[in-house]
């Protein structure tokens, strides 16, 4: 299938973060059968969505992993000029939601796979395709807990994230909690008698901008804008009423870490803060990227795309999770993030292309033992 229709066959699916995802699993699935490349199903613990990996090659022998996600966010917003779920080719402009974060890689990479499957490749190239990635990479980890089973220990792995097709080095690591306070409804005349929930968020948000201040004066790291970690409260939630007395309150924080830093221990001042009556959910953990410049997978990336790599971008990807599992990451993807999550979000037509060469081309690499050893 060549990359248009590939592409508009993805986006077709309204595969959003939180749902279930059997309907394109299938549907990669079947097309992965119908070019002789076997693809493993890998229900999470959801019930409902699943991860998908394939081996093109001998699975025996280290290889590379291309890498994406299936879901997508929302498109809800009264912006869009058509069904955000039906492509549209508009002038070079392939528009839907997910056509640049990130379907775009995918379809790249699926609409190469009759190349791949041609070359007879001595080293592997494996297809990882997760689920609740824009949820805070709430699938993959399954997925990597499953890889020692499913294949040789990998040399490197490549996220197509939407980059410009310009490798990425590093990235910011990302926490997020949810913190819930109790409190005792009553009439607002009488605040004696009942316990206010929303008044017990008062310490979580001292902390969160306590925290906030400091890490301004703490580690930099000028690859990234900004150059230091944040903490910052996003959702507030609670009460019914003004006369009423709210017995329940929450507020969701997310902390995002600079290389090095562990995102999950800047958030514990305020877990602190929330003191034992609070509940305190964690929503997501992804620990930062952080590939050497001198890295093989590093200059192998550089070489196909002619780019020099991009020192750090502060945008989150599964690419961390996988260099914590013990592979190499680099992040290299068609499009740009700044279309992402966007109404009328694109691709065009010279980026997907673009992407399926890059795919093709590092193929051919592996397959004339070029590629990482």
């Amino acid at each position: 299938m060549l990359p248009e229709p590939m592409l508009a066959r993805l986006v077709s699916f309204p595969s959003v973060v939180g749902r279930p995802n059997g309907a394109i699993i299938g549907f990669v699935r079947d097309y992965l059968a119908g070019h002789g490349v076997e693809a493993r199903v890998l229900p999470g613990p959801e019930g409902d969505r699943s991860n998908l990996f394939a081996t093109i090659g001998p699975a025996g022998v280290p290889g590379l992993i291309l890498s994406g996600h299936l879901d997508v966010v929302p498109a809800e917003e009264p912006q869009w000029l058509d069904d955000p779920f039906a492509m549209r080719d508009r002038e070079g402009r392939l528009i839907g939601r997910g056509t640049c974060d990130m379907k775009g890689f995918v379809a790249a990479v699926l609409s190469a796979v009759p190349d791949l499957v041609a070359m007879d490749l001595p080293a592997p190239i494996h297809l990882a395709l997760s689920y609740d990635e824009e949820a805070g990479c709430r699938g993959v980890p399954h997925l990597l807990a499953r890889l020692p089973d499913l294949c040789a220990p990998p040399l490197g792995c490549v996220v197509g994230e939407p980059s410009n097709l310009t490798p990425v080095l590093c990235h910011k690591g990302k926490a997020a909690i949810r913190v819930v306070t109790r409190g005792r409804s009553g009439h607002s005349s009488r605040p004696d008698l009942g316990s206010n929930a929303v008044h017990k968020l008062l310490p979580v948000l001292e902390a969160v901008v306590r925290t906030e201040a400091a890490l301004r004066e703490g580690a930099c790291d000028p690859r990234f804008a900004p150059p230091y970690s944040t903490v910052q409260a996003g959702v507030v939630r609670g009460g019914q009423a003004i006369n009423i007395i709210p017995d329940r309150a929450e507020i969701e924080i997310e902390a995002r870490a600079i290389a090095g830093v562990d995102p999950v221990a800047l958030l514990q001042p305020v877990r602190a803060a929330a003191g034992e009556g609070a509940g305190i959910e964690v929503l997501s953990a992804y620990p930062a990227l952080s590939l050497p410049a001198d890295h093989a997978l590093a200059h192998l990336m550089t070489g196909l795309t002619g780019k020099t790599p991009l020192g750090a971008v502060s945008y989150g990807t599964e690419a961390g999770l996988f260099q914590q599992a013990g592979v190499p990451a680099i992040i290299c993807g068609p499009g740009d993030i700044s279309r992402a999550h966007k109404p009328e979000e694109f691709l065009t037509r010279d980026e997907l292309h673009a992407a399926r060469a890059l795919v093709v081309a590092l193929a051919r690499k592996v397959a004339r033992g070029e590629g990482l050893r």
